[in-house]
């Protein structure tokens, strides 16, 4: 009785991804300050990666990431907490992360009102993305809020 061995599957890349796999994460100190450098990070970090200073997806990341840094110190801060983010690129999707202190409440896109500056934030987050959402953090308290950008190849 003669066994037949299984010929060998050869696989083939018929297109190259977009962008390499890429991953950056870093804490930041839940101030302006900190809001500030993680935007500043995220756009070099960003360049690095290929996708150029002045490139839409750039733009759309860098404010992005401004936006849910900037909630993540105004409205859910925690005296002696800081945040994280993740900026992660497969393929042609571009993810951003950040995380923030205080799990109970539930970011939910909202009208903004008249008389109030703020509540814009997930409304524009939620217009230049594909997708967005949160989850509460398993590594502590709060949660994560993250934006995906699927980038087509051009």
């Amino acid at each position: 009785m003669t066994s037949k061995q299984p010929l060998p599957v050869r696989l083939t890349l018929t297109a190259q991804p977009l962008l390499p796999w890429h991953h950056f994460t870093m804490r930041f100190s839940s101030t302006p300050r900190g809001a500030r450098l993680a935007r500043r990070l995220a756009g070099e970090r960003l360049d690095a990666w290929g996708i150029p200073y002045g490139s839409d997806p750039h733009d759309v990341l860098t404010l992005i990431v401004a936006e849910l840094s900037a909630n993540a110190v105004r409205h859910r801060r925690v005296p002696g907490r800081d945040f994280r983010l993740r900026l992660s690129a497969e393929g042609a999707t571009l993810r951003v992360e950040v995380t923030d202190s205080r799990g109970e409440s539930i970011p939910a896109l909202a009208e903004p009102s008249n008389g109030r500056d703020g509540r814009r934030g997930l409304l524009l987050v939620a217009a230049l993305t594909d997708r967005w959402g949160w989850y509460p953090c398993v590594d502590g308290p709060g949660k994560a809020v993250w934006a995906v950008l699927d980038v087509g190849q051009s």
